[in-house]
Order: C-alpha cells, then structure tokens, then sequence
C-alpha cells in the first residue's frame, strides 16, 4: 500500500516537500495508518506534521477516550498535537438540523481554524478507494447532478491552502492490513457496523455484490470522479463567465433576473449550471426538496410561449416570466416590497435605495433624453418627491386625451411584475406624477417654453 499511494501522491502532486500538513485523526484505521504513513515519510518530504483530532461529544467517554488514544500514538512519536471537544448536540438543537451535518459543520469549522493558525499548506483526510464508490452510487441513487455523480473530490481549496485525499487509491481492505502490518490498533465506532446509516447500507450490502464483478471497482470509480471533476470545474468557470454576462444579481441576495433571448443564446449545459448557480446565490442552504424536477419546471417555463407565467419553489421563492424577462424573487419579500419616498435634493444627488442616483439642478439651458426629465420652476409644487407607484396613480403628457393609469404604463412597456414595485415614480409636493422614470414624462401645467429649470438626471451609481 505504501507504494501505491506514494505513487498515487507524486501522480497528483498532492503535497510539495517543505509543507506544513494537518491531519484530522478520530482514531479509526483510515485516519491513524494516514498519519502513520505521513509520520513514515516526514523526513523524506521535510513536512511539519500535525494531526488534529475532535470529539463531537456524541459517544460520551467513549469518544474522550479516542481523543486520549490519538493524543498518546503523537506523543510516542513526537507528532504535534491539537484536540478539542465540540458540543455537537447543542449545535445540532439550535440550528436545527440533522446530527451527521451538525458534526461536520462544526468539525470543518474546527479545520478552518487550525490551518489558518498554523498557516499549513494542506488538510489530509482518511478518505479511500470505498469512501468514493458509496459516494459515486448514493449520488447515482439519490441525486441527478453531475456534481453528485462525481464523488470526493481529490483535492480542493480550504482555508490557507487545500484538503487533499491520498487514500482514494486504495481500499478499505488495504488500509486495515496497512495497520495489522504497523502494529496499529485503532479504536473501532459501533455506529458503523449498523445500516441505520444510509451510508452504511451501501458499504455493507451493496459495495460487496459490486467487487464481486470487479474488485478494482475502486479504480473504476476514482478514474471515472477525477474525469468528471475536471470536466465540471471547466464547465463551472464557463457558468460564471454566462452568470456575469447574462444574468443581474441584486446586492440584497432577494432577487435576480435575466434577458430570456440573451440566456437562450448559450448552451444548454451552460443554461442549467448558471440556473444552480442562481439558487446557490438565493438560498442560504438549497432546501431539501430542491431536485430534478424544479429544474425542468424551470426549463419548462423559459420555453413557455405565453407571455406570464409564476411557480412557486421550495421555502417561498418565486419564479416568474413576464415577457421576456425571468425573474427569481422571494415571495415575503414581493409582497411586502422594498418600497421607498424621499425627498428630491435640488441642485444635489438622491440615491435611491437600488443603487440608483437622481441627480438635479437648476439650469436655463436643459438637456434632453429619456433619462433626463426638465420642468419649469415656477410652475409645479416644490419639493419634488421620488417614490415607488401607489395605487390610483395616473399620468397625462402632451397629446394624450386624459391621463393613463401608470400601472398601464408598465403593462404596455413590459415591465415584469417585480420590478414595478420598487420602478421610481417622480412627483410633486401635491402629489401629482411628473415621470414614470425611463418611460413616460408628463408635462405640468401652463408648462411655458423659456425661463428657469429644474432638471432630472436618472443614473447609475458610480460606486
């Protein structure tokens, strides 16, 4: 076993000489024959080794006594050592959530910690050849994205620098002999001789029907997580480069949206990457309920004809085609939008609360443009206002007989449902609408050719 992960190490370039590695040790045989092999060869490759060890609290004395165990095989060989005990049942009562997911937040928490403390180069887990093939069937069994189907990854970016697998090379099989071999006698946890797990399930009744047909299927498996590892960074970089191009992103985290005709342009397996993209942005953790089928609902409506279409998605998000514009909103926040009436600075700057300036002045030589609105001075109500639409408004402009509804303003220009919300409306003191902003400017009354302006710059922030 040595050689072939020495060799499986060099192949990778999983660790450069002169690096400080940490080494999360619980005690088991995959994690005490990794140490037992880094501390082999710690002076061949000039490393500063130091394992780090957690007791998640979960097993009483029993896993105190794994901490012991760990913190006594360092001392005998003067292995540096970190230890520390996490209260994972308090964690897992406040944030809600299942016990293996609570462990693992607050021990990758832990990591984090120690490899910025000590500055080291690499994390190195006891990951191996088997971990990787119940991970690749229970993605196939569970999961429909490639991203599942890929398994471990090999090496990633963590922290300081990256966590990185050398045993996904070998066996379960391997690793014990590795230790009978070094006189290894590691600390067994009974949770993982029960198929409660469903983890535990795959490793004992399925991974044995599967080496029967090939018994290097762990080779199989890790050629196979490497290619489609590579294959999904590249097509990742590419999502991002489309997610930036094509899609808007509000700074609040509540909302995003996109030009249907320009996202269509792209591939399809670009398409439905930035779309997890989009809700990895939204969701603060992807529900639970989240699969395939939101994702052909989602396909689905971005090929609708009709001009609106809403679906409601997993913890209130909303899915909305209006025209030709796709917009992803929380429903809590759509119904009670960020609404907003301020007072317009005059000469001055107003920046509303999207990020966007309304500069004003006063000026005998006004300039024209759809993003620019002049009115006489002395014919409307001062203060000017800025606001977000309010039921019941109307506006009337030269050659229009009456007035029209400025929700008929939006409606006629396409203007999708979310955005009418928090769309600026311009009036006067007495309320009286000037500008739907970009789309329709009204004209005051006894409105005169010549005199003194006030004139509205509607632009983006420079910031």
């Amino acid at each position: 076993m040595d050689n072939t992960v020495r060799a499986f190490i060099k192949r990778h370039q999983l660790v450069k000489e002169h690096s400080t590695v940490l080494i999360a040790v619980s005690g088991g045989p995959d994690s005490m024959a990794l140490l037992h092999f880094f501390w082999n060869h710690r002076t061949e490759w000039h490393l500063r080794l130091i394992a780090i060890s957690v007791d998640h609290q979960l097993r009483g004395e029993e896993s105190l006594e794994d901490l012991a165990y760990v913190k006594a095989f360092c001392r005998e060989r003067d292995i540096e050592f970190v230890g520390i005990s996490l209260d994972v049942p308090a964690y897992k009562q406040e944030m809600q959530m299942s016990t293996q997911i609570a462990a693992r937040e607050r021990r990758y928490q832990f990591f984090a910690e120690q490899m910025n403390t000590y500055h080291a180069d690499y994390l190195a887990l006891g990951h191996h050849g088997d971990d990787q093939v119940e991970t690749v069937l229970m993605g196939f069994v569970h999961s429909a994205s490639v991203h599942s189907l890929a398994g471990i990854p090999l090496k990633r970016d963590f922290a300081s620098g990256k966590i990185i697998r050398p045993f996904l090379c070998v066996t379960k099989d391997a690793i014990e002999n590795y230790c009978r071999e070094h006189a290894i006698i590691p600390r067994r946890d009974p949770s993982n001789d029960e198929n409660t797990y469903t983890r535990n399930y795959y490793r004992h009744e399925v991974i044995p029907l599967l080496k029967k047909k090939n018994r290097n299927i762990h080779r199989t498996i890790q050629h196979l997580s490497r290619s489609l590892h590579e294959d999904e960074a590249f097509l990742e970089q590419e999502a991002g480069k489309m997610a930036e191009q094509a899609v808007t992103f509000d700074d609040q985290r509540t909302a995003v949206y996109f030009d249907i005709r320009v996202f269509n342009s792209y591939p399809h397996s670009l398409q439905r990457r930035v779309f997890h993209l989009i809700l990895n942005y939204l969701y603060h953790d992807i529900p639970k309920k989240m699969s395939y089928v939101h994702e052909e609902q989602f396909f689905a409506m971005l090929n609708e004809s009709h001009g609106h279409v809403r679906i409601d998605f997993p913890h209130h998000l909303v899915l909305e085609r209006s025209y030709q514009t796709m917009s992803f909103y929380f429903k809590n926040r759509a119904s009670d939008p960020l609404a907003y009436h301020m007072l317009i600075d005059i000469p001055g700057e107003t920046v509303l609360p999207n990020g966007m300036v309304i500069s004003a002045e006063v000026t005998s030589f006004p300039d024209r443009g759809d993003m620019v609105y002049v009115c006489d001075k002395r014919k409307v109500s001062l203060p000017l206002h800025v606001r977000t639409r309010k039921p019941g408004d109307r506006l009337s402009w030269k050659g229009l007989k009456g007035s029209k509804k400025v929700k008929d303003i939006f409606i006629d220009a396409k203007i999708p449902l979310n955005e009418r919300n928090t769309w600026p409306v311009i009036t006067d003191n007495n309320d009286e609408v000037l500008w739907v902003v970009g789309l329709k400017k009204g004209v005051p009354p006894k409105q005169v050719e010549n005199g003194t302006y006030i004139q509205l710059r509607f632009k983006k922030s420079d910031a």
